[in-house]
């Protein structure tokens, strides 16, 4: 890493503490933590919203592999209020080598969603020869940032640890994420092991470190002039309910939450697979500059008219798992 890139992700981090040790002139709103689950956002509510403009787009439903088998509700960490889960998905065919891992980590605005939306591409990545798992991680309605970043780093640690359980390389760890969770798998890349954003529990023993990121039609800047998260005209936005403050009341904080103000040198080969939704793409070419700059491998793959939840549907899903599959074994020699 540069002196320059250390240099900024130090200012960063200084500017993150600050912030949420000193505050500013604003005091950060808990109103959005409701402690009531929002289950505003689900695969059949964006249908009905997209299948208006995409008549013939259709639900991908769970698999039945008999390759694969599945142990759901496996806790990963026990915060003070409750248990926090994942779910294993993993090939039971002899493999002549450790396998490659996939955490996949579900959108919905970092306050709804949920896990379930994204088994059945982790059946199909399983029946490819991966192993997958599907977290859950503390949504704004329950926390705010960043909580929900040390839940990840947790995912990340818990998944490592139990390498030799589920028969893949510790050191060929992907994350990847649509929509908030494609913002949260960036993040991840560009912030491994960095203490500031580990936590203080959840096994802590193993790293942090992503070893590839595939990000989904995920931001990669908060404060990016082609970004439209944080406008509160109309609404109180999801990046205001997970900061506990507006962009315009706290800028910095914004900007140190963005997965582009951190890449480096250290950060790990990327795929973008985004929709035609061009706000959902905002710092992506800055990001990848600073990839090239430094010999990182990246890939982008762009549906032209696609809708932002394009992943969950055919025509879609099946050429989204090609590129996947496709790019993580260029980047792992699978």
């Amino acid at each position: 890493m540069s002196f320059t890139n250390v240099t900024i992700r130090f200012k960063l981090a200084l500017i993150f503490v600050s912030v949420l040790s000193l505050g500013n002139s604003f005091s950060q709103s808990y109103k959005g933590v409701t402690g009531v689950r929002d289950t505003s956002y689900s695969t059949k509510s964006a249908f009905k919203y997209d299948v208006k403009l995409h008549p013939s787009i259709k639900i991908v439903p769970e698999f039945h592999f008999n390759s694969v088998k599945e142990k759901r509700n496996i806790t990963y960490c026990e915060t003070e209020k409750r248990k926090l889960n994942l779910d294993a998905f993993y090939n039971t065919e002899k493999a002549n080598s450790k396998r490659i891992a996939i955490i996949i980590i579900h959108g919905g605005g970092w306050r709804t969603g949920s896990r379930e939306q994204h088994y059945p591409m982790a059946q199909k990545l399983d029946s490819l020869g991966y192993v997958c798992f599907t977290p859950e991680y503390r949504l704004s309605t329950e926390a705010l940032f960043p909580a929900a970043i040390y839940d990840i780093k947790a995912v990340i640690r818990w998944v490592r640890e139990n390498a030799t359980a589920y028969n893949f390389d510790p050191n060929k760890i992907t994350v990847l994420g649509f929509s908030a969770g494609g913002e949260m798998a960036s993040f991840m890349g560009t912030t491994g092991n960095m203490p500031l954003f580990e936590g203080t529990s959840c096994n802590l023993e193993a790293k942090s470190n992503a070893n590839a990121v595939v990000d989904i039609d995920g931001t990669l800047s908060f404060v990016h002039p082609d970004g439209r998260e944080g406008d509160d005209s109309k609404g109180i936005s999801a990046g205001t309910y997970w900061f506990g403050y507006s962009k315009a009341e706290n800028p910095k904080l914004w900007e140190a939450a963005s997965p582009l103000s951190y890449v480096s040198a250290q950060t790990p080969p990327t795929l973008f697979v985004n929709s035609a939704v061009p706000w959902m793409h905002a710092g992506r070419e800055d990001y990848i500059q600073v990839l090239d700059k430094n010999g990182i491998y990246s890939e982008v793959k762009e549906f032209e008219g696609a809708p932002h939840s394009f992943c969950l549907y055919e025509p879609w899903f099946d050429p989204t798992i090609q590129y996947i599959d496709h790019f993580l074994t260029k980047v792992f020699n699978k």
